[in-house]
């Protein structure tokens, strides 16, 4: 990916997206620097890593009125831990992703008189910030269950671990149900391996899961999910990653 003006950025919250209410998002990835420097250390000073830590703050345009809007999104997760998943550009399958499990920090809203009713809001992160791709994107309906695109993410070494989000952003017909996972294997998927799997989702919402740190030598993932009820019908988006 060469060099680009942000045109089409994605912010989705656990279940909702925010991106047509968003026109700043901004990451930031960090671990303390904890001196070590000793009498060896030869005049210069040496440090080793400490506890990471990654923030989102993200702005825009102020709405209301059912759950996809922004104002009904941060009040339902304020001080409350979710996924959460930024695309720098867009949310196609095998679009750079970032994803990470945070705290909904702050929410700001208000301006003075005659400006566009603005918002501001930051995310603390309680995992690690993971750089990975979206498997299932945005804007698809699925009324039946299936199986998404296969990723290349790449084998993951001893104490590396697979990490998964999944934003249910509406569900629709009777007593809906989804249950999805994450499956992975060679190229063709000729004997799929289930190496995570969410709880049954019934309504907006998300979730995010990671994996035990067991070496996995599969180099190809997918999300697979099975869909009940009558007349069902979810949009959904699931991005995945290793780190």
């Amino acid at each position: 990916m060469g060099k680009f003006v942000l045109l089409d950025a994605r912010l989705i919250a656990p279940g909702a997206d925010l991106s047509g209410a968003s026109n700043k998002i901004e990451l930031s990835s960090e671990i303390e620097d904890k001196e070590t420097t000793n009498y060896r250390s030869g005049g210069w000073k040496e440090v080793i890593g400490g506890l990471g830590s990654a923030e989102i703050s993200a702005e825009g345009q102020w709405e209301a009125g059912d759950p996809s809007k922004v104002d009904d999104a941060s009040w339902t997760t304020l001080g409350g831990q979710g996924p959460y998943t930024v695309c720098p550009t867009d949310s196609v399958v095998g679009a750079l992703a970032y994803i990470t499990s945070g705290m909904r920090a702050d929410y700001k809203v208000g301006d003075a008189v005659g400006e566009v009713a603005p918002w501001a809001g930051t995310v603390k992160s309680s995992w690690p910030l993971v750089r990975g791709q979206i498997a299932h994107p945005l804007g698809l309906a699925r009324t039946a269950t299936g199986t998404g695109t296969a990723l290349q993410l790449g084998a993951i070494p001893a104490g590396k671990r697979l990490y998964a989000a999944l934003h249910v952003l509406s569900a629709a017909g009777t007593t809906p149900s989804i249950t999805a996972r994450i499956e992975s294997g060679d190229a063709a998927f000729a004997s799929p391996t289930t190496r995570l799997t969410f709880g049954a989702a019934t309504a907006p919402g998300g979730q995010i899961l990671r994996g035990d740190g067991t070496a996995v030598a599969d180099t190809h993932y997918r999300v697979a999910w099975n869909i009940t009820g009558t007349t069902p019908s979810f949009m959904f988006c699931v991005s995945l990653g290793i780190r």
